[in-house]
């Protein structure tokens, strides 16, 4: 009784829902503000029954769930808690139909706990009313249906006529091909919102941005086409020498969108401590645009083992800024010891360029600076490169 009464003088959910839907008159006005009562059209031990029994079965049906989630959909004790509280089933009729659907449709084991893990609602879905017509669609348009849906299952939270086709045309209009359009629509579809973007996309093409830039924008940074200072956006990239045709401007208009003023600067005071000019900085962002999106930690790490510890001069990073977006680890250590012992024994010339080598693929690196000297050396470049990888 003192917890029927907690509930009620709290406000419980419950408890006010099974009133309203229970009470078929008002209750008399209470005689006087001291004896303002609760009013119950029912006795409390009915109230108390419904009550629990309404909490007893929510319960029961949130442990069914997470005993299925582990069971049969290889979910982890936590991941199923928390997917219980998305999806709930009180019985395996439903979830056993949706998984023998995709079974059906060439799905593995694998990538059918894959997509219900991302998405656990599919598992209340009507597998013919719901998923089935966005198979038939992705099938039309050359799509391979097991690949595309396990790669972005999201999408089928989504309304084929709503939101999935008109998506699909909107970005057919710059995408090359059917298929690709359908990824495009797929991956972005939490973030194109047609209807918001149309204006946006018209005013790119007025100032210039070329249709496969579009796309470019669309399959990597669809917010950006909802900018409300996008115009002032190219306009500054423009006067900084980016054309709207290159496919360099894309990637531009992303760290200037993707950067706030206070990060920019910052940025731009981490090279000017390593000795570059603001003019050598913009130089540089203009030959590679994502020199701004690498971490200040990232600038200061690769800064600090070109010159610190290489000693060698930071111009030719400026020269060839692509060095940033390299693993310290796996291809800048290995590879400038590898050159500098060439360069201590005379084996490649001091002129020579040192950022070339560090842009060729493990194959052509190893085949032009290790495989191609005297066994003996070959053996010592091979243990100095293995011994920084």
């Amino acid at each position: 009784m003192s917890r029927i009464s907690d509930l009620m003088f709290h406000g419980h959910r419950r408890l006010r829902g099974f009133l309203h839907r229970n009470t078929f008159s008002q209750p008399p006005p209470p005689t006087s503000k001291c004896q303002l009562k609760p009013f119950f059209p029912y006795p409390l031990s009915i109230v108390s029954h419904n009550l629990f029994s309404t909490t007893c079965d929510s319960s029961d049906k949130q442990s069914f769930t997470v005993s299925y989630l582990t069971n049969t959909c290889g979910f982890s004790s936590q991941a199923a808690l928390k997917a219980s509280k998305r999806v709930r089933f009180n019985d395996a009729n439903k979830p056993d139909s949706v998984i023998a659907f995709f079974t059906n449709h060439g799905f593995s084991n694998s990538q059918i706990h894959s997509i219900i893990r991302r998405v656990p609602e599919v598992l209340l879905f009507d597998p013919t009313k719901r998923v089935l017509p966005k198979f038939q669609f992705l099938a039309s348009k050359g799509s391979d249906i097991v690949t595309t849906v396990t790669r972005t299952p999201y999408f089928m939270l989504k309304s084929l006529e709503n939101h999935i086709i008109p998506a699909f045309q909107f970005v057919r209009r710059f995408s090359p091909s059917d298929e690709k359009a359908i990824v495009c629509a797929l991956f972005g579809s939490t973030n194109i919102t047609i209807h918001h973007m149309k204006s946006k996309v018209k005013l790119l093409l007025d100032m210039g941005v070329t249709p496969a830039n579009i796309y470019l924008l669309l399959i990597t940074g669809p917010s950006l086409l909802r900018c409300a200072d996008l115009k002032e956006a190219v306009e500054e990239l423009k006067g900084l020498g980016f054309h709207p045709s290159k496919a360099l401007f894309v990637v531009a208009l992303q760290a200037k969108r993707a950067i706030t003023k206070s990060l920019w600067d910052a940025k731009l005071d981490a090279f000017k401590i390593w000795g570059w000019s603001e003019d050598a900085i913009l130089d540089a962002f203009r030959r590679n645009p994502h020199i701004m999106l690498y971490s200040i930690k990232k600038v200061n790490a690769v800064m600090s083992f070109w010159v610190g510890y290489l000693g060698w001069d930071h111009s030719v990073l400026q020269a060839q800024p692509a060095l940033f977006g390299f693993s310290l680890e796996k291809r800048l250590r290995p590879r400038a010891s590898v050159l500098q012992y060439l360069l201590s024994r005379g084996l490649i010339k001091k002129d020579a360029s040192l950022t070339t080598p560090f842009m060729y693929t493990d194959k052509l690196f190893l085949q032009k600076f290790v495989n191609s000297f005297e066994e003996e050396e070959t053996s010592k470049l091979l243990s100095l490169y293995r011994e920084e990888h």
